[in-house]
């Protein structure tokens, strides 16, 4: 019903949650997700796969956890977005944010941490000072 249409990223919307609709438990999807009613529960995307948009209308008291996160109601639990999360000016967030890349817009609130999710690889950093030649001037 939903394949034609499609979020801002491209991602067809096949899943909507509507305004009058409440759930009651966790959610797991793949591709994208609407929501404009309440999950009281964790949203959770497929490994790598799946878009989330929370409308204005939107609450979600659980987790949310997806590549790509679009927020623009209230979320009471903690976001992972691991590629990008957007913030809208209606977002309000109540828990700790990890991202990877984020766009906050002018008006959403966070009350929690932000956390950034480098893909930045880490190399290994010795402990041991340097060893140094002796110069003429040192003998």
């Amino acid at each position: 019903m939903f394949k034609n249409e499609s979020g801002e990223d491209g991602m067809p919307i096949e899943t909507l949650i509507g305004e009058k609709s409440r759930i009651k438990g966790d959610i797991h999807f793949t591709g994208g997700l609407h929501i404009d009613g309440e999950v009281d529960g964790s949203v959770t995307a497929a490994e790598g796969a799946g878009v989330v948009h929370l409308s204005e209308s939107a609450v979600v008291k659980g987790e949310l956890r997806a590549p790509v996160i679009v927020v623009n109601g209230k979320v009471e639990g903690d976001v992972h977005a691991d590629d990008r999360l957007e913030l809208r000016d209606k977002a309000r967030v109540s828990g700790n944010i990890h991202y990877q890349a984020i766009e906050m817009r002018l008006g959403a609130e966070v009350n929690g941490q932000l956390v950034s999710k480098s893909k930045a690889s880490v190399t290994a950093v010795s402990t041991k000072p340097a060893a140094t030649k002796a110069s003429a001037a040192d003998a």
